[in-house]
Formats: structure tokens, C-alpha cells, sequence
């Protein structure tokens, strides 16, 4: 009996170990920005290892392999997600814009699987308590929503100070990890010529070089580069 209770407490701590490694390869975005993706790892990554333990016929070398596997499964994807911007919308998602200028989008809405009650209790949890208040709203991949009030809404309160307000501009991604993101340069009224100007300006010359690029109206185009090691 006691070498049984031994036994487990020996599996129980391997396995922990092995959990956590595994936790620490994925990155802390496995606990800040879960995905539903990353929520179904996590899953059969807990259920790998519980039913690994409690089943005597599974030897230790198994539950190492099993647990292994998965975790080297797991870390492939996120290379691909990091690698080509095309698997992210398949493998994590992609926000929804379920408020736009003020208007709820009902089919953006239903494609994230939401009713209005449920909005409104998102928007709550961001400080705001009604839906007038809300000039954009994001539904992000992780099921948070991200809220850009309006400007007599913001704070402090342009209302409250008597300041005219001005409506806010919601910022337009223009590159992601190197690659224009052609639709959102189109939406903003713009092309390839004038993005290549605005880059030149800040002495970029190809897109490859660039990590993030972010248009707001009014202001120069955001860049940030690539922070290249040095040989």
C-alpha cells in the first residue's frame, strides 16, 4: 500500500514538473491572453497527466512522452502563428468589431457568439454602462471587449468641462510582422505609394524591417522596427 501512495506521489511530482516546463515554453500568454485555442490545450493538457496518474497500466516513461508530445505540439503552433500572419485567424481568431461609430454590427455580434445582454455586460466591466456611451467596441480573440468611448463620454468628461469635443479616431493597423495588411490600408483612403512615402520619411525602406506600422488620422504613421541582434 505504501510503495502504491509512493508510487502516485512520485508520477504526481514528475508530471508537475513537466506541466510546468511545458507552461513556461508556451509563454505568459497562456494565463493574460488565453485563447480558445490555448483554453483546449490547457484541457488536455491537465487531462493527459490526471489520467496518466490514476491508471496503473501508464508507466512513467508514457506519461513523460504523452505530456511532451503535446506540449512540442503546442509550441509548433504558436511558431506558425508567429511565423505566417494567415494561420492566426484559423489557429487564435481574429477581433470583431461589434460597435462602430456608435451602431451595434448584430451580424459581427453573432458571428462572436454574443446577445446584447451579454455585450452589455462586457462594456460594464470596462467602466461604461450603457451602449450610448460606446463609440467602438472590440470583441478581442481571448472573448474580452476592448471599448473606445465617445468624446463626450471619455474622461475626463468633455461634457462635464464644457470642452467642444472632437470624435474620437479609432488607430488602423497598416503592417503586422512585416507584412502590409492591404485591406486596412484600402479602408483608410490609402496605397501602397503614400505607405512607402510615410516610411521613407523615417528612413525605412523596405516592409520587412518593419514589426508594427499604425495609422491615426491626423498624426504621422506609428512605426516600430524589428530590433535586430547584432552578429
Amino acid at each position: 500500500m505504501l510503495n502504491h501512495y509512493l508510487s502516485i506521489a512520485v508520477e504526481l511530482s514528475i508530471g508537475f514538473i513537466f506541466l510546468f516546463i511545458v507552461t513556461k515554453l508556451q509563454g505568459k500568454t497562456q494565463f493574460s491572453q488565453i485563447t480558445p485555442f490555448d483554453f483546449v490545450s490547457a484541457i488536455i493538457l491537465g487531462e493527459l497527466l490526471g489520467n496518466a496518474i490514476y491508471d496503473h497500466e501508464v508507466k512513467l516513461g508514457e506519461i513523460a512522452f504523452a505530456v511532451g508530445l503535446w506540449g512540442a505540439l503546442v509550441y509548433f503552433t504558436e511558431m506558425v502563428t508567429q511565423k505566417f500572419i494567415g494561420s492566426r485567424k484559423l489557429l487564435e481568431g481574429e477581433p470583431n468589431i461589434v460597435v462602430r461609430r456608435g451602431q451595434i454590427k448584430y451580424e459581427a455580434l453573432k458571428k462572436a457568439k454574443l446577445d446584447i445582454n451579454q455585450l452589455q455586460s462586457l462594456v460594464r466591466q470596462q467602466g461604461y454602462f450603457s451602449l450610448r456611451e460606446v463609440e467602438f467596441a472590440i470583441i478581442e480573440t481571448n472573448g474580452m471587449v476592448s471599448v473606445l468611448p465617445k468624446a463626450e463620454y471619455d474622461t475626463p468628461k468633455n461634457g462635464d468641462m464644457k470642452i467642444k469635443a472632437e470624435e474620437p479616431i479609432l488607430p488602423v493597423n497598416l503592417i503586422l510582422d512585416g507584412k502590409v495588411v492591404s485591406e486596412n490600408l484600402k479602408e483608410a483612403g490609402f496605397d501602397e505609394q503614400w505607405l512607402k512615402r510615410e516610411l521613407e520619411k523615417q528612413k525605412i525602406h523596405h516592409y520587412e524591417d518593419v514589426l508594427f506600422a499604425e495609422w491615426l488620422q491626423g498624426e504621422a504613421v506609428y512605426v516600430v522596427k524589428y530590433e535586430r541582434k547584432a552578429n
